[in-house]
């Protein structure tokens, strides 16, 4: 997510995907890659526990997840088992807004953020970036 006043650190990268971390927005973003195409879903679980560790250690208050270029099509398991193992740490982590960052034009985008448990936070569905950071400062 392009930032337009924060200062992106890169923590981690592979084929799949980019973990950042934006200190002036109080936000850390997985940035999915082309490469995940190619991902199992143990390469997916693995990415979503990297995310979910690094949100609590960092408790920052914002995610993103970006989906733009996101090519993996999880398989049913993996829906309970993130509801079970990933969604709980978000919540010990202290996280208060979520956001997905969709193609531009995408159905749903623009829809009011709202809880989708068992997270405690709403979580947003945005088209453009800038929708979410002024969203993360209300």
């Amino acid at each position: 997510m392009a930032s337009n006043t924060g200062v992106r650190t890169e923590l981690y990268r592979d084929q799949f995907g980019i973990l950042l971390e934006d200190l002036s927005n109080h936000m850390l973003e997985l940035k999915w890659l082309d490469g995940s195409s190619a991902m199992t879903d143990e390469d997916f679980k693995a990415w979503l526990d990297r995310f979910s560790t690094e949100a609590e250690a960092r408790r920052q208050p914002h995610l993103v997840i970006n989906v733009r270029e996101f090519r993996h099509r999880p398989g049913p398991e993996v829906g309970p088992w993130r509801d079970e193992h990933v969604i709980p740490r978000y919540n010990r982590a202290g996280v208060s807004k979520f956001a997905f960052l969709l193609p531009q034009g995408s159905p749903g985008a623009g829809a009011s953020p709202t809880p989708e448990p068992p997270g405690k936070f709403p979580t947003g569905y945005f088209d453009q970036p800038s929708k979410i950071e002024a969203w993360f400062k209300t």
